[in-house]
């Protein structure tokens, strides 16, 4: 059985604008903004998915062995842009932000809301029956009032489900709703699989 090649190590700031460096036994020291490394296997055992996981200050992201060397780049560098978000969210506590909004704009608090690395095609979700919010981690690095915008949206859902004038009465009570709602249109429309600027 043939042995599998050693990992790579490599500074994640390569992944984006670099093709990635030939295999070192030597760790590359990432910036001081990263927290973490990041170290790439290639496996003849997986066959299409792609995996990633933090071990320590390492994150180990495991590729198929036969993909190219642009599909890596662009694989590696949609895992270590997920977990920057992930590590960014532990820094906003939705919860308490939700029921400050909720105050603030008489609206009704909800019975969970959370972070979501799977909402793609909307900024946020929610499901009235359950009073259960998701808040897309692609809104980390959004201004503070842009994610309020995006948290009052999904409050005003546990009033009125659809889209209609009382929703939108509801909404803008939210004073930079207008502002927000351009500026998630203009994010949306910059490409990079953003989602929607519906909610």
């Amino acid at each position: 059985m043939t042995p599998e090649p050693a990992p790579r190590l490599f500074d994640p700031e390569l992944v984006v604008d670099h093709v990635l460096p030939e295999p070192t036994h030597e760790p590359t020291v990432t910036p001081s903004d990263d927290p973490f490394r990041v170290e790439v296997i290639r496996s003849k055992k997986r066959r299409r998915s792609i995996s990633a996981q933090m071990i320590g200050d390492v994150l180990r992201i495991s590729i198929p062995s036969w993909m190219s060397v642009d599909e890596e780049k662009s694989s590696v560098a949609d895992m270590v842009r997920r977990f920057r978000r992930r590590l960014a969210t532990h820094d906003i506590d939705l919860t308490d932000r939700a029921a400050r909004l909720a105050r603030t704009f008489s609206l009704r608090t909800p019975v969970s809301i959370a972070w979501a690395d799977n909402l793609t095609s909307v900024w946020g979700l929610c499901t009235p029956s359950q009073s259960d919010i998701r808040i897309s981690t692609r809104l980390v690095g959004f201004p503070t009032w842009v994610l309020d915008y995006v948290i009052v949206h999904e409050l005003a859902h546990l009033h009125v489900p659809g889209h209609g004038p009382d929703f939108w009465s509801i909404v803008n009570r939210y004073p930079k709703s207008e502002r927000a709602i351009g500026y998630l249109i203009a994010k949306s429309s910059d490409g990079d699989d953003d989602p929607d600027s519906q909610c």
